[in-house]
């Protein structure tokens, strides 16, 4: 939801601006409030701080341009980007086969957070808006004083080669947090490796997903903006920049970048996926279907077997899309891949309603990395569609306790409103409070929210603010997952006649996903269409009756009321 009040958004500085090439530490004239010059070197998984790392500098004035030139540092070289030899690739694998700070130190932060938006009652609420703001920056931002400080001489990561700091391949091992501290290191004594500027960039977009961080999109923008202005149209930059686009919902600027990058270098891997990317979330599927194909011709691999099984999900060929992802999590090695594979057949299983099946896939995330997100807040779903709801709890709180986003917020928000205990109502309007939160610092950090305040306000907060953003969003993109939130939007908003061609496109494309199916049916009841309503609110229970604790109850209690009108 938007921020409802000027104060929750932090300021915007003129600092993202190119940094200097003086690699000297910058000792004084460190602004308090300013955006830190660097990031800690906290990682895609773990977080956990490396060893030596404990001289911080202040939150540093990211505009001081010594200070940044030391502390975004970037990929290790610029690697040749040539054409893998004879891996195969997924077409021909489809048509074979059945188709800074501590860890505990910024998770305490995280809590702190968390109790203070708990904590209050009623008539605190407008302040707790402007409040969890400010103490999710806190949280989030924590490590960024950590820019410069490995010990000299000591336990903390030396200067290293170019070579030897980190290359694109690290960011996919999970190497991220000695990765960004060695590039840190390595761009203070070479700040003109145009190819490290443009790693670091794109670990900072790690950073920013896998953390929910959204203050790394500007330390993102200017490491890219710096390797470009180093080296004008190099690939991996470019490439880059698509990525970052694609973070912050700036889809038809990811593509274009994505294009740019590829006619640089046609087999950049990074650029092909989030070329795939940006065409499914601008609804444009023949197009990515192809684009898809195209990627998996070019640089077969984990990444872009992903990507092209979540095509044929979309397409509603669940079975292509689970054995294409089997068969990934087959050549995965990396404990990262098979943690982000095995959660993505995990996600798949679930919106089958095989839960059973999706638990297992969670476990075997866990036991590669038991600190992915993804996978703890996609095991504490499968325990609550399974019925087992104290595990749920139990789960969605450990991961809002690190990592206080707007899916894990929501999901145990309205576990706290369908348990309703003593006490269980606050509790859940404090976890759609800290929605609000995280939308002002992802607007701050240029990230578009428009999608994610549309559907969480839409059920919990200002319906008209969910119609105004759902709108905007479709202007932007007309893809089944914007179709979807106009259309309940609107629904609840009383619009139920405008809402029904939305949600009839959402369902179009044959993807099977309940929630979509629950929408339709519950908009069709609306209008009056009994038939159809039955037919999809009963599909939506059919396929995945755990959908969402509130959502499924509503529609069971739907479909009985329709029932009883036969």
């Amino acid at each position: 939801m938007p921020p409802r009040t000027t104060d929750s958004t932090p300021e915007r500085r003129d600092d993202d601006r190119a940094p200097s090439t003086d690699p000297e530490p910058e000792t004084t004239g460190a602004r308090e409030g300013d955006e830190a010059a660097g990031t800690d070197p906290t990682g895609s998984r773990g977080e956990a701080a490396e060893a030596g790392q404990d001289q911080r500098l202040e939150a540093g004035d990211a505009g001081t341009r010594a200070d940044t030139a030391r502390a975004e540092a970037g990929e290790a070289g610029h690697p040749a980007e040539s054409r893998p030899g004879d891996r195969p690739g997924l077409s021909e694998l489809a048509r074979d086969g059945s188709g800074g700070t501590t860890d505990g130190d910024d998770a305490g932060q995280r809590v702190a957070a968390l109790r203070r938006a708990a904590d209050g009652g009623r008539r605190w609420r407008a302040l707790h808006l402007a409040g969890c703001a400010v103490l999710l920056a806190v949280a989030v931002t924590g490590g960024a004083v950590a820019v410069g400080g490995g010990q000299d001489g000591g336990a903390g990561v030396g200067a290293v080669s170019a070579a030897g700091a980190l290359s694109p391949g690290d960011l996919a091992r999970g190497d991220l947090d000695a990765g960004i501290a060695s590039l840190q290191q390595h761009l203070r004594a070479q700040p003109r490796d145009f190819g490290g500027w443009s790693t670091l960039g794109v670990a900072y977009v790690e950073q920013a997903r896998t953390k929910g961080d959204p203050s790394r999109y500007p330390q993102a923008e200017r490491a890219l903006r710096r390797s470009l202005d180093l080296e004008p149209g190099n690939d991996q930059a470019l490439a880059g920049q698509a990525a970052l686009a694609a973070a912050r919902h700036d889809f038809p600027g990811a593509l274009d970048h994505a294009d740019r990058a590829l006619k640089q270098n046609p087999y950049n891997e990074r650029a092909l996926c989030t070329r795939v990317d940006a065409l499914v979330e601008l609804g444009r599927y023949d197009d990515a279907a192809k684009a898809a194909d195209t990627a998996d011709d070019r640089r077969p691999g984990v990444p872009v077997f992903t990507r092209y099984a979540y095509v044929h999900e979309l397409r509603g060929d669940v079975r292509t899309a689970r054995s294409v992802l089997e068969r990934a999590l087959g050549s995965a090695s990396a404990p990262a891949d098979v943690a982000y594979v095995a959660t993505a057949l995990g996600q798949l299983a679930w919106n089958q309603g095989e839960y059973k099946t999706a638990l297992g896939h969670y476990a075997r995330a866990l036991a590669a990395d038991d600190a992915y997100l993804p996978a703890l807040e996609g095991r504490a779903r499968a325990q609550a569609a399974s019925g087992d709801r104290a595990a749920a709890v139990t789960g969605l709180e450990q991961v809002v306790a690190r990592f206080p986003l707007p899916g894990p917020l929501v999901a145990l928000g309205e576990l706290y409103e369908d348990r309703g205990a003593d006490g269980d109502r606050a509790k859940a309007g404090d976890q759609y409070a800290l929605v609000d939160a995280w939308t002002a610092l992802a607007r701050a950090g240029g990230a578009n929210t428009d999608l994610e305040t549309a559907l969480a306000a839409a059920d919990h907060g200002d319906k008209k603010e969910a119609l105004r953003s759902a709108r905007a969003e479709w202007d932007r993109r007309q893809s089944v997952h914007t179709a979807d939130a106009l259309a309940w939007a609107l629904h609840v908003n009383g619009r139920d006649e405008e809402a029904l061609p939305y949600a009839r496109r959402a369902t179009a494309t044959g993807y099977r996903n309940a929630v979509f199916l629950y929408h339709r049916g519950v908009i069709e009841h609306a209008t009056g269409a009994e038939r159809e309503a039955r037919t999809h609110l009963k599909a939506a229970l059919d396929l995945n009756p755990g959908f969402s604790p509130l959502g499924a109850r509503e529609a069971r209690t739907a479909l009985k009321d329709l029932e009883g009108n036969r």
